[in-house]
């Protein structure tokens, strides 16, 4: 669900050394945190900022920013956590993939009804240093919340990292593969729409499921 201290908003300041920091300062010494942070263009004088921020609500961030000179104008835009929300993400086979994003889309359609905001993202690869990379990187995507591994085989480079990226707390499930990533993994499932359909089930606060009491177990 979306958190009612938090907001998003969309910043023109004057394009100097040291603005953006000005910015940043005067948020977090109101008690927010800065989540994101992009600057997608310079235009003559000005750059645009757009930022998310938790611990503060939009009109608490609208008051702070008021008083910070180097703003030419700012715009609310709301969050990317209150849009897509949650994110399931997919890597492995083109053809296990398909099916593991059909349980996944299908299982979060029912939980978007009643409130969740859950999106999933799928890219089939094949190669252990492509798949290997493409698992590392899931801890940096914003609101990643579960990884499925859909693949016949993985091992080798993959397993230690799928142990890193369940050190940065995102669980990881796999499909009953060859290969030692499935003892690596919190959860193998050998049904492909089962496993997305148990991925969201996962992270949504709306499904009775706690991914803990079932790590270790292969279904």
């Amino acid at each position: 669900m979306a958190d009612e201290q938090s907001s998003a908003i969309r910043l023109r300041i004057a394009d100097a050394p040291g603005a953006l920091v000005g910015v940043i300062r005067a948020i977090a010494d109101a008690g927010g945190t800065l989540r994101t942070l992009s600057t997608p263009r310079v235009s003559g004088a000005l750059a645009e900022a757009e930022l998310e921020i938790e611990g503060l609500g939009d009109e608490a961030l609208a008051r702070v920013l008021e008083a910070v000179d180097v703003i030419v104008e700012r715009e609310p835009t709301r969050s990317m956590s209150r849009i897509f929300g949650k994110r399931i993400i997919v890597i492995g086979g083109g053809a296990q993939v398909a099916q593991v994003a059909l349980g996944a889309v299908s299982e979060a359609d029912r939980h978007n009804l009643r409130g969740e905001r859950i999106s999933v993202d799928t890219i089939a690869l094949v190669g252990e240093a492509n798949i290997a990379a493409a698992v590392r990187a899931v801890a940096d995507l914003p609101r990643a919340r579960c990884l499925v591994l859909a693949g016949s085989i993985m091992g080798g480079a993959i397993t230690p990292a799928v142990r890193e990226l369940r050190e940065h707390g995102v669980p990881v499930i796999a499909l009953n593969m060859v290969g030692s990533v499935t003892d690596a993994v919190d959860l193998v499932v050998s049904d492909p729409v089962q496993a997305g359909t148990m991925a969201v089930m996962a992270v949504a606060d709306t499904a009775q499921f706690d991914l803990a009491r079932q790590r270790g177990r292969r279904y």
